[in-house]
């Protein structure tokens, strides 16, 4: 008989089993506590010639069964252990021997080692198989992001994602509206990986429903928040920042639910944060949200960024921060979007000093 653990349990279960009254299925089969943790547990080799007689099973299952003798090996590789080949004879003159524990040593390293390249060949391929799958995802998640920033006369727009995984919840969108206004948005959805990347794509599909069929954003971002609850788990929540500007006019309006607080450095180096709005959607599909209002005027600069920027910290523990990225902003306000973000992007990788940082989205 050879008994091997699967990879859902640490239990020994029955691979193939053959007994010398019958073929085929055998049934239920006990073999001897003592043996399995000798062989399985300290990675010996069991053989006993008389088993009636020897200590080791007085008064167990191999006594019960009236087994005389008992072969054992360990199946496995170097201290690894994952099963056990097993024998055993109740005939007084089929005794198994030395040269029988040899034989069954040998088959055993063999079939430990086939064994061992066929798990490794079915976890490569499962391994392509999800490598393949994420590719997928991060190529339909990528065609959600803007492909470009839209041009809007008199203003610079650029955005970007560096995501520290190929798939992960960030968000950000420039919507034109009907009415001429743009839509900035950018949010962050709880958690990372397959699950954020596909509450990212409900979030997109809200958003984009729900952009051009309000007066307000107060009741845009109330309509999302409500679809959210209902279709989101109850263990998740998204953070955005959602502004319509109106270019004309230089008007910011916006709503911050749970988000960063972007941050505008004025032209004459002031800085003005803007934080409010409400509660992270998802959470309560009755959330009350109040809308900002704030004016853009030549020379200002606005950054919308998630918690990747200012959560990065260096070796040492320490968070690059907003006051950091103020001054960053601060010391480049006279360079174009484009120089502004390589700028932020530069001091970031300059404060981390290689220190993996979270998931970075900024506009």
């Amino acid at each position: 008989m050879i008994m091997m653990r699967d990879a859902k349990s640490p239990e020994l279960k029955v691979a193939v089993a053959r007994l010398r009254d019958r073929a085929g299925e055998v049934g239920e089969i006990r073999i001897s506590r003592s043996v399995i943790d000798e062989v399985v547990t300290n990675g010996k080799s069991v053989l006993t010639s008389d088993a009636q007689a020897d200590p080791r099973f007085a008064g167990g299952t191999v006594m019960l069964q009236g087994v005389r003798s008992v072969l054992a090996v360990p199946l496995g590789v170097g201290a690894n252990v994952f099963g056990i080949i097993y024998a055993d004879s109740p005939l007084s003159d089929a005794r198994f021997t030395e040269d029988h524990l040899k034989v069954l040593t040998t088959l055993s390293s063999v079939a430990a080692i086939r064994v061992e390249n066929a798990r490794l060949t079915e976890e490569q391929m499962e391994r392509e198989r999800l490598e393949r799958e994420q590719q997928v995802a991060s190529e339909i998640q990528q065609r959600f992001l803007p492909a470009a920033a839209p041009h809007v006369e008199g203003y610079e727009l650029q955005g970007i994602s560096f995501p520290c995984y190929e798939i992960g919840g960030d968000y950000y969108d420039f919507i034109q509206r009907e009415d001429g206004n743009m839509v900035v948005a950018l949010g962050d959805v709880s958690g990372k990986g397959t699950a954020a990347a596909l509450l990212m794509s409900s979030l997109h599909a809200a958003i984009h429903a729900q952009a051009d069929a309000h007066d307000s954003i107060v009741s845009t971002i109330q309509a999302v928040n409500k679809y959210l609850t209902e279709s989101i788990p109850p263990n998740r929540f998204v953070t955005l920042f959602y502004a319509e500007l109106n270019p004309e006019l230089g008007r910011l309006t916006f709503l911050n639910a749970g988000h960063n607080p972007p941050l505008i450095v004025h032209a004459g180096g002031t800085m003005e944060q803007l934080a409010s709005g409400g509660l992270p959607l998802g959470i309560m599909a009755d959330a009350e949200f109040r809308e900002g209002r704030t004016q853009l005027l030549p020379g200002d600069v606005l950054v919308i960024y998630s918690d990747g920027v200012s959560e990065a910290v260096n070796p040492t523990g320490e968070e690059f921060g907003p006051t950091r990225l103020y001054e960053v902003v601060a010391r480049n306000l006279d360079a174009s979007a484009s120089g502004i973000r390589d700028r932020i992007e530069s001091a970031l990788t300059k404060f981390c000093q290689g220190t993996p940082r979270p998931t970075t989205s900024r506009w």
